[in-house]
């Protein structure tokens, strides 16, 4: 997978943002949904990334800085038919070399708490993060899961 600085005027990373916040959404309790829309992708806290496999666009991912040592995982989302593939860690390996370069000594996380996000979890387990409290605004939530990952010791 080739990954690029995200073009969020691009049609087909429109319509994969799309499909990703609505079926989140469509997949959260109302009120606990978190998923960046595309004006909160083009802020200048936000670091975007599209993975491409060929011409087919197969994952996007984003990074928000959210203090000088702290960041968060935003809008991590792979293309349904390229699931299983290694696209989505390879994009989540993308955004921790990113967050260490930019000298974040952590990095975090929401995600949802039902079955829908459970391979997310999974995945973001696999990659060392752990369970956390909410963090920056965030409140406990039963429909929603935080990780944090310490970068500071890696």
């Amino acid at each position: 997978m080739q990954i690029r600085t995200g073009d969020t005027y691009d049609p087909r990373v429109i319509a994969l943002l799309d499909y990703h916040t609505t079926t989140a959404r469509a997949q959260t309790a109302p009120g606990s949904a978190h998923a960046l829309d595309l004006s909160g992708l083009r802020a200048p806290d936000i670091a975007f990334w599209t993975g491409w496999d060929g011409e087919t666009l197969v994952a996007v991912g984003a990074l928000k800085t959210l203090s000088a040592d702290h960041g968060e995982v935003k809008s991590m989302h792979t293309l349904q038919a390229a699931r299983r593939r290694g696209f989505a860690g390879q994009m989540l390996g993308h955004i921790i070399a990113a967050a260490r370069v930019r000298g974040l000594k952590r990095l975090s996380l929401e995600t949802g708490s039902w079955d829908y996000f459970k391979p997310a979890v999974a995945l973001y387990q696999a990659h060392g993060f752990v369970s956390c409290g909410p963090f920056e605004g965030y409140v406990e939530d039963p429909n929603s899961l935080f990780l944090t990952l310490d970068l500071s010791g890696r």
